[in-house]
Formats: structure tokens, C-alpha cells, sequence
């Protein structure tokens, strides 16, 4: 065999295995792109079904593992309104704060409650939102979100301050001194309530970035580019 047959094999044995690369990572994002668009069907399935009831402490070890996130749900209790806590976020109103609240639930476990957003413009919106605390038994219906542990980006939370960057269900509870063993391990962001209430609920936002058919075309055309590159090469070895 010649030095230049060679050097033909080497380049098209190279190409095939890069090439193969190139197809492998497309078939990944196809995949990818399979799970992300029955990811966000089934999301959806969820937010506009009818409310079902809030998850009880049997299903909470399917909770803490990442399931039922975004359910739509209802639960009936009594407000603590006095362990309300004001959580720093923003919204499609603008940055301000998110009022959780826990709430006793007539089965007898206790659930933070997302009540909505006050923006940080709005005078004393600690005081401000006293004046509208619920009283007696209510019903709220919302999605089910799972717990945000730490913080924000470089904000960690303070629980010693009470300053709150992210809605984190397990260090605000004990930050408030609720017993653990009787608080769900996810929150519900209450649905809207009237317009001009504060604070203003239904500001849920869903999204999932889904750019892995980009992804796909760009590895296969790199494939593509590798055979390309490898016949050109070939060609001018000979």
C-alpha cells in the first residue's frame, strides 16, 4: 500500500469516527427534544386541569424527589399570618417581593403559601400587607412548586436577618419555628385573586428554553461537514 493510500485511509477512517461523534450528539438532542416537548405537554396538562387536593404528607417523598411540580391545586385552612415572610423576587410587574404565608390545612399539615407579589416601590409593604391578611377558614387553588434551597445567584439567604432571596419551604419554616415533621416540603403560588389587591397572585411563570433542534441540525451539519472535508481531502491526496 503507498504513503499516499495511507494517508487516504487515515483521513477517512478519521472522518468516520468524527463523523459518527457528530451523529451520536444529534441523536442525543432528537432524544432530548422528544423528552422536552412531553415535558412541557404534560406541564401544560397540569396547569389547566381542574385544582385536585394538595399532596398530604404520604406523597411527600415523591414531592422532595422532583415530582408533581406545577400541579394545579386547591387546600382550605386558616392563614398564620403572623409567620408571613417576604421573599425578595421580581415579576412580570417589575422586582419587588413575594409574600409567603403558611397556612394550617384542615388535614392538619401546614403548607407555605405564595399569596402573590408587592412591589418594592410600595410603602411600608410589610404593614401594607398585614392590612390584607385573610381571617377564618379559606380556600386557595394554585400550583405546587417545588422548594428553592440556598438562595439566589450570590444572595444567599439570611435566615438569621430574615432576608430571603429564594423561596426556600425547609429554612423558612424552621426560621419561623414551625415543626418540621408537619410542613410540606413544596409551596403553592396562589392563583389570581381581584386586579387591584395586593399582594397580586397568578404570576406564575413557566418556561422551558427548548433549543434542541438547533442543536440537532448543528451537530448534523458538522457531520456532514466532516464526510465533506474527508472527500475534498481524499481527493487532493490523490
Amino acid at each position: 500500500m503507498t504513503r499516499l493510500r495511507l494517508k487516504a485511509v487515515g483521513w477517512i477512517g478519521g472522518a468516520a469516527i468524527v463523523c459518527a461523534g457528530f451523529i451520536g450528539l444529534g441523536n442525543w438532542q432528537v432524544h432530548r427534544l422528544g423528552w422536552k416537548l412531553r415535558l412541557i405537554a404534560d406541564v401544560n396538562s397540569r396547569v389547566h386541569a381542574p385544582p385536585v387536593a394538595a399532596p398530604g404528607p404520604g406523597a411527600w417523598q415523591s414531592i422532595g424527589a422532583g415530582h408533581g411540580q406545577y400541579l394545579h391545586v386547591r387546600v382550605q385552612g386558616t392563614y398564620l399570618n403572623a409567620d408571613e415572610t417576604l421573599v425578595h423576587g421580581a415579576s412580570r410587574l417589575g422586582y419587588g417581593f413575594w409574600l409567603l404565608t403558611p397556612l394550617r390545612t384542615r388535614r392538619g399539615f401546614i403548607v407555605l403559601v405564595n399569596r402573590g407579589y408587592l412591589p418594592a416601590s410600595l410603602p411600608l409593604s410589610r404593614k401594607f400587607a398585614s392590612l390584607n391578611r385573610p381571617k377564618g377558614t379559606v380556600s386557595v387553588t394554585g400550583l405546587l412548586r417545588l422548594s428553592e434551597p440556598h438562595g439566589g445567584f450570590l444572595r444567599p439567604n439570611r435566615p438569621e436577618k430574615q432576608l430571603w432571596y429564594s423561596r426556600d419551604v425547609g429554612a423558612i419554616a424552621a426560621s419561623k419555628g414551625l415543626p418540621a415533621g408537619d410542613v410540606a416540603p413544596y409551596f403553592i403560588d396562589a392563583d389570581a385573586g381581584p386586579p387591584a389587591q395586593w399582594p397580586r397572585g397568578g404570576l406564575t411563570v413557566i418556561h422551558f428554553p427548548n433549543h434542541h433542534l438547533g442543536y440537532a441540525i448543528t451537530w448534523y451539519l458538522l457531520a456532514l461537514g466532516t464526510v465533506a472535508g474527508a472527500v475534498i481531502a481524499v481527493r487532493d491526496t490523490g
